[in-house]
């Protein structure tokens, strides 16, 4: 059996930045992973190219039982902080919109980033190793592994959630967390595409891969004025993904389809100069010409010329495009989702330190903790902010 100060269990976003602060105060540090790589969503995270945290990163972009929560580790740790990081390794990144940051070249710079800067603080990192079992000692922990036994003094729970489970999520942080006594809420897939029911989805999948301008709202008023992606299953795209974390199944969210301006004020100006101009064909200079006609046919829309549209039609054409309700069906699940809503109760943990309360020397980090970010580098921000804060005590 090898004794070190500290076990880290998970090398992904969190872990990485945990085992890597922990090592800077000279505590002997040993990250596990049971993966061949290290920071693998890091990797495929913002399509190759890692969107590592958000400028406008603060607490209201967070969804938790408990929104407070999140509030010391963010303050502790920010958003320019690990700009600063990116900038002293030297990568070249870009604010691609919103406040997003993405590396210019590689989201593998930021992986390497991390692990020089566990090299530096001298963790060991150990992959492709399976945790068979954890065990409370007199002074620490034992941890039973498929690469023999580490007693430690400080176990740091970095494993994530149930998210896209190809590249190796387990529920192996949430059963550790009840093992020692601390609430699990109930997990649910977020940032997930949508479902849609088979009348709509016959319709609309013919529109798979156009992308419209929307604003979509969830049924408690939270709404997102993000892009909409029909696709061969559903509805996906930024919008979809952000207001996903806030539908519960049985709910409508409303698509306002045209955000920027009245649809009806302006096919009323059309009207003026073009009068004989059918419905169809107006709507085709706004929107693509394939979703024009698959909303004709799904809402059975006449096509009158639009110097002739009744009041009716108009009130009609102000529903579907501006009030468009969708109830779906599901969400593709845990298999496309970004994150994991739900997690370990943050009633179990201090704020200040992300430590468990009632157990000595155990740590709750990143994804697996009820705290759940935006779309747009906010979850990363969280995984850096509270890796951070518990580095500075596990």
């Amino acid at each position: 059996m090898e004794n070190v100060d500290v076990v880290v269990i998970g090398a992904g976003a969190a872990g990485l930045m945990c085992a890597a602060e922990t090592g800077k105060r000279g505590r002997s540090v040993r990250l596990l992973d049971h993966g061949k790589k290290a920071g693998r969503k890091i990797i495929i995270s913002g399509g190759g190219r890692c969107n590592f945290t958000n400028m406008y990163a603060e607490p209201a972009n967070y969804l938790s039982q408990n929104p407070h929560f999140c509030k010391s580790a963010l303050a502790q740790y920010t958003q320019w902080d690990f700009i600063a990081m990116v900038d002293k390794h030297g990568i070249a990144y870009h604010e691609k919109t919103l406040g997003q940051l993405f590396c210019d070249d590689s989201a593998h710079q930021i992986v390497d980033m991390l692990l020089k800067e566990c090299d530096d603080a001298g963790v060991k990192v150990q992959l492709r190793t399976e945790i068979l079992g954890v065990e409370k000692l007199d002074n620490g922990f034992l941890v039973k592994t498929s690469q023999g036994e580490l007693a430690c003094t400080s176990l740091v729970v970095a494993c994530g959630g149930l998210s896209m489970p190809k590249l190796g999520a387990t529920p192996l942080g949430y059963q550790i967390a009840e093992q020692f006594g601390l609430n699990v809420l109930p997990t649910r897939a977020g940032l997930v595409p949508f479902t849609l029911q088979p009348e709509q989805k016959e319709v609309l999948a013919e529109l798979s891969g156009v992308s419209v301008d929307s604003y979509a709202t969830a049924k408690d008023g939270t709404g997102f004025k993000e892009a909409l992606l029909f696709t061969h299953r559903g509805l996906s795209g930024p919008a979809v993904l952000q207001v996903s974390s806030y539908w519960q199944p049985g709910e409508a969210v409303t698509f306002d389809l045209s955000p920027q301006e009245s649809l009806i004020d302006w096919l009323l100006e059309q009207a003026k100069t073009q009068p004989q101009l059918t419905l169809k064909n107006a709507l085709a200079r706004k929107f693509p010409k394939s979703m024009v006609e698959a909303w004709i046919k799904l809402h059975q829309l006449p096509n009158p010329a639009i110097g002739q549209l009744s009041n009716k039609l108009r009130e009609q054409l102000n529903t579907v495009l501006h009030q468009w309700q969708v109830i779906p069906s599901g969400t593709e699940g845990y298999r496309t989702a970004e994150v994991t809503l739900g997690g370990v109760d943050t009633n179990g943990l201090s704020s200040k330190t992300m430590a468990a309360k009632n157990v000595d020397g155990l740590y709750f980090i990143g994804e697996v903790v009820d705290v759940t970010g935006w779309l747009g580098g906010f979850n990363f921000q969280w995984a850096w902010s509270s890796g951070w804060l518990a580095g500075q005590y596990a």
